[in-house]
């Protein structure tokens, strides 16, 4: 059996059952599937995940693997929260989604937020001092709540003892996974 440089890590993704945004879930799922993560997709339940295209157009159904209630955060190396503005702003208003994100935080594991996602991190507080990026409409919330938005492809933010990964939009992919692997590569697998 050959080895990967994700072997071994463990990533969870969070999520609504309704309007994540398709690529901004399913590209990085299979992406790091298929450089040999474990990958596991939360959901509010186990209907399946509907995806969109454009915040409007139906996209592919995606099967979760457990619910935000049943998720261990501390079995995981790093957590993604794709966007969909729907699926954005009904994930941060969870309770199960603050908890996971503090879990993640609190310890020093990596987060990555791609377009709205970052929602999730500015509802729990946890962008004070932080650089980031997200979509656009994102900028005052993430000023007021104590963070600096810039408008890159992705930024890469260290402060605050743990990782913040954050891209705009699908078109920013292939920068977003880069620097997710890159993260990866640098730090330790969750024992």
């Amino acid at each position: 059996m050959s080895t990967t440089a994700l072997d071994d890590r463990r990533i969870l993704a969070i999520v609504t059952n309704y309007g994540v945004e398709q690529d901004e879930l399913v590209v990085p799922v299979k992406h790091l599937s298929g450089h040999g993560a474990q990958v596991s997709v939360a959901a509010l339940s186990t209907d399946d995940i509907r995806t969109l295209v454009g915040d409007r157009d139906p996209g592919e159904t995606v099967r979760p693997d457990l619910t935000l209630d049943d998720v261990d955060p501390a079995a995981y190396d790093l957590l993604l929260v794709p966007g969909g503005t729907l699926n954005a702003d009904s994930l941060r208003l969870e309770e199960a989604t603050t908890r996971i994100v503090s879990s993640f935080t609190a310890s020093g594991r990596p987060v990555a937020a791609i377009c709205h996602g970052p929602w999730a991190l500015v509802e729990g507080g946890y962008v004070r001092g932080k650089t980031l990026t997200s979509y656009a409409s994102l900028r005052t919330d993430i000023t007021n709540a104590g963070g600096t938005w810039v408008d890159k492809p992705v930024v890469r933010d260290d402060a605050e003892g743990w990782s913040l990964i954050t891209s705009r939009n699908p078109g920013d992919l292939d920068d977003f996974l880069g620097e997710i692997d890159a993260v990866l590569a640098e730090t330790g697998a969750v024992p």
